[in-house]
């Protein structure tokens, strides 16, 4: 079974992000980039797939510039067997990364395609979804835990009300959740064999895909800041600063 693993470039989650002076976006000068969290917990799971002799490859595949490379080489050094980078240099929306990525499963033709439910520089939690509506594939969304059985794939997911149990017929789509494992550390040797397994870059129109977005961002703002607390002498004191100041009684 092959498995193919979707990696994003982003800001690192310890960095403190800042948007630009002039509002276009957000400032990546100098910043530290790492793989998206929740794409470590996809690869992690199909490196453990492979492990259990499941899996016989795993494929990593990121949508970025050539930086991205960076990327791929990690997962590379955590397991996978090989990467594709599908090289640009544009702000891409969720559909046109779906449908990049549709392009490289109909080129690999992959039984699993993991995903991370979302990307923490964006949190759109959108291109799995549209990823299952362009392939058809069945799609198990916020994963906690993923149990491959034949032809088949029992995922648990992670719902507001709890959790629920789908069973999806191979070829399926699978978005990861952060209660689905602990991504391990890349070793020093297993970094070293990284720079040796292929990866291959290839470009958006090789695949014969648009990635025009109809979406156009105007503005980037930074939160609010928050403003200090105060200390209240009595109930009474609370009781009105919450009526009079705050209404919300």
């Amino acid at each position: 079974m092959k498995v193919l693993v979707a990696v994003k470039r982003v800001v690192d989650y310890n960095v403190k992000v800042r948007v630009k002076a002039d509002n276009t976006g957000v400032d990546l000068a100098n910043v530290k980039m790492s793989m998206n969290p929740f794409c470590e917990i996809g690869v992690e799971e199909a490196i453990r797939l492979k492990e259990k002799g499941i899996a016989t490859e795993v494929v990593a595949v990121s949508i970025g510039p050539t930086a991205a490379q960076e990327q791929l080489r990690t997962a590379l050094a955590l397991g996978a067997d090989r990467a594709i980078l599908v090289e640009t240099a544009e702000e891409l929306s969720s559909l046109a990364v779906a449908k990049l990525l549709k392009a490289v499963v109909d080129q690999e033709q992959p039984q699993l395609v993991m995903l991370g439910k979302q990307a923490i520089d964006s949190d759109n939690n959108q291109t799995g979804q549209m990823l299952g509506a362009l392939t058809g594939y069945a799609q198990g969304t916020f994963a906690s835990k993923v149990e491959v059985a034949g032809d088949k794939v029992n995922v648990i997911r992670e719902i507001d009300g709890g959790l629920q149990t789908v069973t999806l017929n191979l070829p399926a789509i699978v978005t990861t959740d952060l209660r689905l494992n602990e991504p391990r550390y890349a070793s020093l040797p297993n970094i070293m064999k990284a720079k040796k397994k292929p990866l291959e870059t290839i470009t958006p129109d090789s695949l014969g895909v648009s990635t025009a977005s109809t979406v156009k961002t105007l503005k980037v703002e930074a939160p609010a800041t928050r403003s200090a607390g105060i200390k209240v002498a009595d109930v009474a004191q609370l009781v009105e600063k919450l009526k009079n100041e705050a209404k919300v009684i």
